[in-house]
């Protein structure tokens, strides 16, 4: 159901139910949760997920969505994703419909190969999805690009997804590991405090722990280490502290 390997600091995660397109269940959304978890409490830099087969995520499965226990495991999903200190890139290589739109969404970059196709068609099931939802992808794609998805079930293609920015770059899974790759070389403390503004904008720019994290970024080893490398004219190795 599940695939996991390490490439070096990058975490590749695979979703692997190919006999449902990846459809997403409460087993699947649990278990993709922790992993995320787990590789960034482990030291992963990044994390990328993909789906195995022709589809990223054919979306919920339609079998175990109408119960409490699904939309629980699934928003819990999102949040686990979006508060992890680890940036996580969605490498689409296929259809992302309905959740596997709102799984690329919670990730922090996009990615995606020719195959992609977006859609959230609540409105031919008789479904919703939650106000966060609605919110994030008209804050990446536009309201156009979202009432159109949304109102008229609609769907767009890689190239108007890349249009409109709800796809940050063209490319496969090794394309997307590289760019992992170079993202964790970057200083961890500056990013994780980055994606936290970025996914919280309803906190204040006085809370205090902004505030903290703020400071622990210039207060970091990793500050020295920066100072020190360009002194040395050498690419810096940054720590997280």
């Amino acid at each position: 159901m599940l695939n996991h390997h390490d490439h070096g600091d990058v975490a590749v995660i695979t979703l692997s139910r190919p006999e449902r397109r990846n459809a997403l269940n409460v087993e699947l959304c649990d278990m993709l949760g922790e992993i995320v978890r787990e590789k960034a409490s482990r030291g992963s830099r990044v994390a990328v997920i993909t789906g195995e087969g022709s589809s990223f995520c054919s979306g919920a499965d339609l079998d175990a969505v109408y119960g409490d226990a699904f939309l629980t495991a699934l928003y819990g999903l999102f949040q686990k994703i979006m508060d992890s200190p680890m940036p996580v890139i969605a490498a689409i290589n296929g259809p992302a419909i309905g959740a596997g739109t709102q799984l690329a969404l919670a990730c922090d970059l996009r990615l995606a190969d020719q195959r992609a196709v977006f859609g959230v068609p609540t409105a031919r099931n008789g479904l919703a999805v939650d106000p966060w939802t609605i919110r994030r992808l008209t804050e990446l794609a536009g309201g156009g690009i979202a009432r159109r998805l949304l109102i008229a079930a609609g769907q767009i293609d890689r190239v108007e997804a890349m249009e409109c920015g709800l796809v940050d770059r063209a490319g496969d899974l090794n394309d997307a590991v590289a760019w992992a790759t170079e993202i964790a070389t970057l200083a961890p403390l500056s990013v994780a405090y980055s994606k936290k503004v970025l996914n919280n904008p309803a906190l204040p720019t006085n809370d205090p722990g902004l505030i903290a994290d703020f400071h622990a970024c210039f207060a970091s080893e990793d500050v020295a280490e920066g100072r020190l490398a360009r002194t040395e004219k050498r690419a810096p190795v940054f720590k997280g502290k």
